[in-house]
C-alpha cells in the first residue's frame, strides 16, 4: 500500500469505534438513535484526498473551480483536469452539489462538490428569529450529494466538513445537520440504504472531530443485543480497496472482504498535524466570505 493511502477496510465503522472506546455511548441518546447504521457508517480524522473510496464530497465554493482548505487540497491533488470539467458545469447553487470525475493523485473515482452555505444571523431557526436557511441549505448538501451517490451506484462516500471553515459554520451545529441528513437518507428507502456500503465522516480540523464524536452517540447507539461469536464478527464489516480507476470510469464495485475479527484490526490512521497544502487559488473561499457574509 502506497505511503497515505487509506483504503476503505482501514477506515473504522461506528461499531468498531464503539468496541475501541474511541467513542462513549450517550447517557441519554436521542429517542430517535439506533444502532442499525453503525457498520455503514465510518468516522476518521484525515486528510480526505488520501482515502481511496468510491467519492468524496468536496466542501466547493459556488465557482467549482477551487478554494482554500480542502477545496484546495482536493484542486491541488487533482490537477487542471479537475478544473477544466468544472469549467463545464457553469457553477452550482448554494445548498446542492455536482459530480465529476476524479483526476491525478486522488484515490476515489469520482469527486462531489458540494455548495455550503455561508452561515447567516437571518439563516439562523424561526426559533431564534431568521428563516431557517442555515440548516436548509446545508441539509440539502448533504442529501443531495448522496442521491447523485446513488444514481452513479457509488457505494462508498466520504464527506468533508462542509462550511465549517471560513464559512463560519459552528462545528457542533454543522456535525448535527449531517448526522440527522445521513439518518433520515438512510431510513428513507431502505432499498436504497443497503446498496450503500458505506458513508464516512472526514474531518481534518480537531473541532470538527470532537463535535462529531461528541454528537455521533446521541443519534447511532452502540449494539445492545445478545449476540454469538459469529454475529459479533458480522458487526464488523469491511470491503476490500478500491483499485485506482482508469481515466473513463464512472463507477466501480468494491468487492467484499471477509470480515475482520476486531483482535485483528489495524491500527487507525494517525491525526493530521498540519493543514493540507494549498495550491495557487483561483477563487479563495476567504474572499468569497468578505463579499457575501453581510446580513
Amino acid at each position: 500500500m502506497a505511503s497515505g493511502t487509506i483504503p476503505l477496510s482501514e477506515i473504522p465503522t461506528l461499531s468498531l469505534l464503539y468496541k475501541l472506546n474511541k467513542i462513549t455511548p450517550a447517557a441519554s441518546p436521542s429517542p430517535r438513535a439506533t444502532s442499525k447504521f453503525n457498520d455503514k457508517i465510518s468516522l476518521i480524522q484525515t486528510d480526505i484526498t488520501e482515502l481511496r473510496v468510491h467519492a468524496i464530497v468536496n466542501a466547493a465554493n459556488e465557482s467549482l473551480l477551487g478554494g482554500g482548505g480542502v477545496d484546495g487540497a482536493i484542486h491541488k491533488a487533482a490537477g487542471r483536469e479537475l478544473v477544466a470539467e468544472c469549467r463545464t458545469l457553469a457553477g452550482c447553487d448554494t445548498g446542492s452539489a455536482k459530480i465529476t470525475k476524479a483526476y491525478g493523485r486522488l484515490l476515489c473515482v469520482n469527486v462531489i462538490h458540494a455548495v455550503g452555505p455561508v452561515y447567516r444571523r437571518r439563516g439562523l431557526s424561526e426559533e431564534q428569529g431568521g428563516d431557517g436557511s442555515n440548516e436548509r441549505l446545508l441539509r440539502g448538501c448533504y442529501s443531495t450529494s448522496l442521491d447523485l451517490a446513488a444514481k452513479h451506484d457509488l457505494k462508498s462516500v466520504a464527506f468533508s466538513a462542509l462550511s465549517t471553515g471560513v464559512y463560519g459554520y459552528p462545528s457542533k451545529a454543522a456535525a448535527a445537520v449531517a448526522l440527522h441528513a445521513v439518518k433520515d437518507w438512510l431510513e428513507a428507502d431502505e432499498e436504497r440504504a443497503a446498496k450503500m456500503k458505506r458513508i464516512i465522516f472526514c474531518q481534518f480540523m480537531d473541532k470538527d472531530q470532537e463535535a462529531y464524536e461528541e454528537l455521533v452517540p446521541q443519534l447511532f447507539t452502540p449494539f445492545t443485543e445478545s449476540v454469538d461469536a459469529e454475529d459479533e464478527t458480522k458487526q464488523v464489516e469491511y470491503s476490500s480497496a478500491v483499485s485506482k480507476p482508469v481515466p473513463d470510469t464512472e463507477t466501480a464495485q468494491v468487492p467484499d472482504a471477509e470480515p475482520k475479527r476486531v483482535d485483528e484490526v489495524l491500527k487507525l490512521p494517525d491525526v493530521p498535524t498540519k493543514e493540507p497544502t494549498l495550491p495557487d487559488e483561483p477563487e479563495s473561499k476567504r474572499q468569497k466570505l468578505d463579499e457575501t457574509a453581510k446580513v
